[in-house]
């Protein structure tokens, strides 16, 4: 069987980044969703104050699979934690444990940086997803619901004054 090899994204690996990302979307039914470009990741990933890390899976020296991740903290239990925002594996590396060695990857630098736990959403219509993230006990939060704001409505919300100002 040939070895799998886990290392960190380089400015080199966006476009393979992207185009991973894409298939993600498509893959979950949503590929407009996607407004994204290699040149935001380029920027916003590997610019001057990176907004997140990825970790790229190599199969014989291809490229096998993703996930993008961010430091996140939990103000409950006092300590960080990881959000995994993207995680991604192509069709024919399937079955290898791939997405679990990613995730876990993720988890132990987590760990030696101090954080205590992983966190991430699943579309809810992603059935396979749900009952991966089950086997590996990473389970649903029955008390929480995730909500946004986003596009024109975002800006609308962000650029509106503060209710609470007084004149």
């Amino acid at each position: 069987m040939t070895e799998i090899l886990i290392r960190p994204g380089r400015i080199d690996d966006v476009e393979t980044i992207h185009a991973a990302i894409l298939k993600l979307g498509a893959h979950i039914g949503a590929p407009e969703e996607i407004i994204s470009t290699a040149d935001d990741l380029r920027t916003y990933g590997f610019g001057e104050k990176p907004a997140f890390s990825t970790l790229i899976a190599e199969v014989g020296g291809e490229f096998a699979g993703l996930c993008l991740h961010f430091p996140i903290f939990s103000t409950w239990m006092g300590r960080p934690g990881v959000y995994v925002q993207d995680l991604y594996v192509e069709d024919r590396f399937r079955g290898r444990k791939i997405g679990e060695l990613l995730l876990r990857h993720v988890a132990a630098q987590c760990r030696k940086e101090g954080g205590v736990y992983l966190r991430l959403s699943v579309d809810t219509d992603n059935e396979g997803a749900k009952a991966f993230y089950e086997r590996l006990g990473i389970a649903w939060s029955s008390y929480e619901q995730t909500q946004k704001i986003i596009g024109e409505a975002f800006f609308a919300f962000a650029d509106a004054p503060e209710s609470g100002e007084q004149e």
